[in-house]
């Protein structure tokens, strides 16, 4: 396996994790717990700057271009009606816990809290299968029908991104935070 799709195997362990928390966090209001909206705020500050900003933007910036332009097709079609489709859902489903959230602080409905967890749940169970399959199906796909000199060029730019100090900074505060969730 090559270190980008490794790197990306370990953030999807990590976002599974903060799933986990969030799916806690709805069954807890469900059981009776107040909306928090210090940890919706955060919850959705970790989807956007370390799930999809961080990890998806490498799969985006590094590893789907070369998919697309070196497996034809079957490439295209894998990351253009599949993968970017479904990162697409994902930021529509968080664009509207977060509109659900700020319906809540206003005004304190049952619509509104509905809102916030259904959302949360349909990103929760969105990014579940999304992970999977790009663990199982696209990643060993890649891995398999990439030649050497693509992983040469992917690696390149991903291990570059990874080491840029704002992005390693981004991971270590998002990591800090999902520890201190999974605490609670």
């Amino acid at each position: 396996m090559h270190w980008t799709t490794e790197c990306m195997m370990e953030e999807h362990a990590n976002i599974n994790r903060m799933l986990d928390v969030v799916e806690r966090e709805c069954v807890a209001v469900l059981d009776g717990k107040a909306i928090d909206p210090s940890f919706w705020e955060q919850a959705i500050a970790f989807i956007r700057l370390y799930s999809d900003k961080h990890h998806h933007g490498k799969e985006e910036q590094f590893l789907f271009p070369v998919m697309v332009r070196k497996l034809g097709r079957v490439g295209e079609t894998m990351v253009t009606h599949g993968m970017l489709v479904e990162h697409d859902l994902g930021r529509s489903h968080v664009k509207d816990l977060e509109a659900s959230l700020n319906q809540w602080k206003e005004k304190p409905t049952t619509l509104a809290k509905l809102g916030i967890l259904a959302n949360a749940m349909a990103y929760v169970k969105l990014l579940r299968l999304h992970t999977a399959k790009e663990n199982n199906v696209v990643y060993t796909f890649a891995e398999r029908m990439l030649d050497a000199e693509s992983w040469k060029e992917i690696d390149a730019a991903a291990k570059a991104f990874e080491t840029d100090p704002k992005n390693l900074q981004v991971k270590e505060t998002y990591l800090a935070l999902l520890a201190r969730f999974e605490g609670q």
